[in-house]
């Protein structure tokens, strides 16, 4: 919990006026709980640590639009909405295969044209990832390239884990919004790889 004195309405407000510090003790206040409650349904550590910096990040983002009247309650219904749409879009996409034929020879048929596509999947990403600043590229990098956890990558830069943990999130959150038009069996094939 956090230890500012102020109330969640008297955050909020602070918050609506683009108070950065505000939205810091309302995010100390409530991150522990919302990464707990995102816990049990996905039982991924990292997968929930992302769903609660989605939500933080959209409360920010909107913070001129949101009317919340009761920040628990606003919070867990944003964290379960993001849950739903997380495991709703995660499901497998269907393959219709001839009969007799495994998917994996489906899959492995046409490894050229699988190749190509990877390809210009990454230079797509590169393309997407030149538009963010180059401390969330970096970072980004470190991450999902480099495999480094979020710990190590802030031992690295000399930073705080949750600076680390906020960047990677507004990273992925750009590239969501960026690849919405690529399809689901492309990224399975890229993350296959």
């Amino acid at each position: 919990m956090s230890n500012s004195p102020l109330s969640d309405a008297e955050l909020w407000a602070a918050i609506r006026r683009n108070d950065e510090a505000a939205f810091t003790a309302l995010f100390d206040r409530y991150w522990v709980r919302l990464y707990k409650t995102a816990l049990v349904y996905v039982k991924d550590r990292e997968e929930s640590e992302e769903i609660v910096h989605d939500v933080f990040l959209n409360i920010w983002n909107r913070r001129n639009l949101l009317e919340i009247e009761s920040f628990p309650n606003f919070l867990l219904t944003a964290i379960r909405y993001q849950v739903y749409n997380r495991m709703r879009s995660a499901k497998s996409p269907v393959i219709l295969a001839p009969e007799g034929l495994e998917l994996a020879e489906q899959v492995d048929g046409n490894a050229g044209e699988q190749h190509i596509m990877v390809q210009e999947f990454e230079q797509e990403l590169d393309k997407y990832l030149v538009q963010l600043p180059k401390r969330c590229q970096e970072i980004f990098y470190m991450s999902r390239v480099r495999q480094l956890s979020n710990q190590e990558i802030a031992g690295q830069l000399g930073i705080s884990k949750r600076t680390v943990e906020n960047q990677i999130t507004v990273a992925l959150k750009h590239l969501r919004i960026c690849f919405k038009h690529i399809s689901s069996f492309i990224l399975m094939i890229y993350l296959l790889k």
